[in-house]
């Protein structure tokens, strides 16, 4: 059945419209509140946010919303979403909540929840939380009004856990690292924990006003880091999305490096020294066919999932792996958190620096990524991968590859937009696979 609410991380849109709304807001809290209650003790949840305007109204409808059921309230102010997984887990609060739109732009807003274990929720409770969310909640008595409070060392905390992921005997002395913080949530923590460990910290995007949050700078912006890596002479920059789930990094040369190599390297080093579990890692089916060849040549698998960080996040469970991630910039470590995070990523890249005493050009280019190429076809209506004539080309767009590539369809979880992606040996057979599976798709609607 579709969902009017959640999406595929979360509840997300153009704020004041749709269903991001502070009207929509308090009723999540109602009913989020409502279905983690569970025994008589006095329930607790922690609300952080990223840097946009409308975090406050969004921040506000919550607390709202869970102190009407009964739910007392941390705030903790603008943090990275996996700073309140972790808050959840260690103030042994009944569920999280992260106000964030991602990488998108202000004007857009998100919320994100969590479970007392620090791990997102599971379909069925996404779906149980919608379905409450359309109900009249029952509301507490006067006397059971949930209590509101914010605490003042949720940075510190985060900072502290951040510098753990990395061995005690590793510092980051005469590193001099750009860190792009896209004006987001991290824009505090993330500089602070890279120098403290000693490095020289050029910070960027660390000036919010509200308006600016992932606007030319961050993970999905990176031309402004290139920049400055090469002008200041840099080893390596690092990029973050707005709530900080997400790396990108950036070589001495101004090159970007994507998720796929981050992953390589990090599977690499934690194989070397015995603690990669699960025999390989978890990434989705949008990384590239390099990345799978490389790790093979080490004895290792990419166990692929459905795009979305909370797939791969739900097989590395299933599976017992301890590192999976996205070619976007998603990082999971579950050795350090139960999300993704793109400041413990960058701890280990710049560990590896380090230890390696190699440039960041030769550490993050393990592999040769094959030729991709992904295209976006919009429709207005219908369902054009269930024609028979689109099926018939996606068969014989396969059969084509078959040994030789990949072919990714997939319809988008937000927009009536379906992507197709393929990728291979040969880059004009790459290109002209994609442009008929394209063309068929747009005859069809």
């Amino acid at each position: 059945m579709a969902r009017k609410f959640f999406g595929t991380d979360g509840i997300r849109g153009r704020t004041n419209s749709g269903v991001m709304t502070a009207a929509t807001a308090m009723k999540v809290g109602q009913a989020a509140g409502r279905h983690f209650v569970r025994g008589g003790h006095r329930h607790r949840v922690v609300i952080g946010k990223d840097t946009r305007l409308s975090g406050y109204m969004m921040e506000s409808a919550l607390v709202a919303g869970f102190t009407s059921v009964g739910i007392d309230v941390i705030m903790t102010g603008p943090l990275p979403t996996p700073a309140i997984a972790l808050l959840t887990r260690e103030m042994r609060a009944d569920l999280g909540v992260m106000i964030s739109a991602s990488h998108n732009l202000y004007a857009d807003n998100g919320i994100k929840l969590f479970g007392p274990d620090g791990f997102k929720l599971s379909d069925e409770a996404e779906a149980e939380i919608e379905r409450l969310i359309e109900t009249d909640i029952p509301l507490v008595p006067a006397e059971k009004i949930g209590r509101a409070r914010r605490i003042e060392d949720a940075r510190g905390r985060y900072i502290h856990a951040v510098k753990n992921s990395v061995a005690s005997e590793v510092r980051f002395d005469g590193l001099k690292v750009v860190v792009d913080c896209a004006h987001g949530a991290a824009y505090q923590v993330a500089p602070s924990a890279i120098w403290e460990l000693g490095a020289e910290v050029i910070a960027l995007g660390v000036s919010p006003d509200g308006v600016n949050i992932n606007d030319g700078v961050g993970s999905t912006a990176i031309e402004a880091l290139q920049a400055r890596v090469v002008e200041e002479q840099a080893h390596v920059g690092i990029a973050l999305d707005g709530d900080a789930d997400r790396l990108i990094v950036v070589d001495e040369k101004g090159r970007a490096v994507d998720g796929d190599q981050i992953m390589a390297l990090i599977a690499t080093r934690m194989h070397e020294k015995g603690v990669l579990k699960g025999g390989g890692i978890v990434s989705t089916v949008m990384s590239n066919l390099g990345l799978e060849r490389y790790l093979a040549s080490q004895g290792l698998t990419l166990e692929r999932t459905k795009v979305g960080d909370r797939y791969v996040l739900e097989r590395m469970k299933e599976g017992g792996f301890n590192v999976g991630g996205e070619q976007s910039g998603h990082m999971i470590m579950l050795d350090h958190s139960t999300t993704g995070d793109g400041t413990v990523a960058a701890m280990r890249v710049l560990t590896s620096l380090v230890r390696s005493e190699k440039p960041a050009s030769e550490i993050l280019h393990l592999f040769d990524p094959v030729p991709q190429l992904l295209k976006n076809v919009r429709y207005e209506g219908g369902a054009p991968l269930d024609n028979e004539a689109v099926k018939a080309v996606i068969a014989e767009a396969e059969a084509e590859l078959e040994g030789k590539g990949r072919l990714v369809i997939r319809p988008s979880g937000t927009e009536p937009v379906i992507r197709v992606m393929a990728e291979g040996d040969d880059k004009k057979q790459v290109e002209a696979v994609v442009d008929r599976v394209c063309d068929a798709v747009r005859a069809a609607t």
